[in-house]
């Protein structure tokens, strides 16, 4: 446990501080800003954002030292990043949204990142509000709740002029053994193909996101995460303890224009999307890569490393001068010992929001319940 400390508390004190400083900043941008344009807060907002997130990337990338593989062909490569795509993906780990996030960095749209989130996400203090500011769309899982926020979200996205990505986990959960078991009985019960390495898709979110963005977004990013099985599954506590591990990722590009025109046959469209990732992360099983697409090289940038490093030095001399500046009393230390127990408590919670195991197994659910829910529980 001291161990553990020790390595969260000073990790967990630069996130914070330097959070807190970004979403003060994002604040005064909302305020001042937005009203006057748009298009300027987004452009300064995603540069802002991105000194927060990649604190995240340099853990990813500098400390846990976890790797990823990226699949697929080098026409989809070069487009990445430069068009605006709605990504849809398995839930495969604790940190697929993490490792998006890496990808996305490593073609420059980390800043203009967004995703279908669930509501409570955007109380979420540093990370939760750096991502409201930056226009995630906070669903409560309810579709008669979701379904008019659903359409406001993604009109505001019309005049969104530099490249996007719009995440949705449309499986709407993290993949779990019992999770997978719950959606194998459905699926036997509703005469639907026996999926062995995903959950069933809920597609009311992803027709929804089709429907009103196919005429200014091109494509979709067909996304499937794999672990290796000689791997340890990535999670938010072990990187934080500095382990590594590996990420096979691979990414089909489909044009939108190519889906059906109605509800019923873009719903089938992803579940049937669904069934041959099923078949993919089979074979990747049995030869531990997607050897059908290319292997492309997106490197470790050091801008992850300098950020964390700045951040580092300005904080530290600013603690300097702090303590400089405020004498030396005991309600200093009671203050600044009850500041680092709220630290420590903060970090424990980002880790236990991270983690798809935190309930009790899930029954079976009625299928307009499957239907309707958008979103982990």
């Amino acid at each position: 446990m001291a161990i553990a400390a020790a390595i969260i508390l000073p990790i967990g004190l630069l996130f914070l501080l330097s959070g807190l400083i970004i979403n003060f900043i994002q604040a005064l941008l909302f305020i001042l800003v937005r009203p006057c344009s748009k298009n300027i807060y987004r452009g300064i907002n995603k540069e802002v954002t991105e000194l927060l997130w990649l604190e995240l990337i340099w853990l990813f990338d500098w400390w846990a030292n976890v790797k990823v593989e990226l699949y697929t062909d080098q026409e989809t490569f070069g487009l990445m990043g430069k068009e605006h795509a709605l990504v849809i993906s398995n839930h495969r780990s604790d940190i697929d949204w993490l490792v998006g996030w890496v990808i996305a960095q490593r073609v420059g749209c980390l800043g203009s990142t967004i995703a279908l989130a669930k509501k409570s996400l955007s109380y979420l203090p540093v990370l939760g509000w750096s991502m409201w500011f930056s226009g995630y769309i906070s669903l409560e899982r309810s579709w008669a709740k979701d379904e008019n926020t659903l359409k406001s979200g993604f009109q505001q996205l019309n005049d969104f002029h530099q490249p996007f990505w719009l995440a949705v986990f449309v499986e709407g959960t993290r993949f779990t053994h019992t999770k997978l078991l719950a959606a194998q009985e459905y699926a036997t019960s509703a005469g639907l193909p026996i999926p062995r390495n995903v959950l069933i898709p809920r597609t009311k979110g992803f027709v929804a996101a089709v429907s009103h963005l196919r005429s200014f977004v091109p494509a979709i990013y067909n996304i499937t995460f794999a672990i290796p099985k000689d791997k340890p599954r990535p999670t938010l506590l072990r990187m934080l303890r500095g382990c590594s591990s590996v990420v096979h990722v691979r990414v089909e590009r489909r044009l939108m224009q190519e889906l059906p025109e109605d509800e019923s046959g873009i719903a089938q469209w992803c579940k049937d999307v669904f069934v041959v990732k099923d078949t993919l992360l089979e074979q990747h099983l049995v030869t531990g890569t997607f050897g059908d697409q290319e292997c492309q090289d997106i490197g470790r940038p050091k801008k992850s490393l300098l950020v964390v490093i700045c951040w580092s030095c300005f904080l530290f001399f600013s603690a300097i001068k702090f303590f400089e500046w405020c004498p030396f009393s005991w309600g200093g230390v009671v203050f600044c010992a009850v500041f680092l127990v709220f630290v420590l408590v903060l970090m424990q919670i980002l880790i236990v929001f991270s983690k798809s195991e935190k309930s009790i197994a899930p029954k079976v659910p009625p299928r307009n319940t499957l239907e309707e829910n958008l979103l982990p529980a």
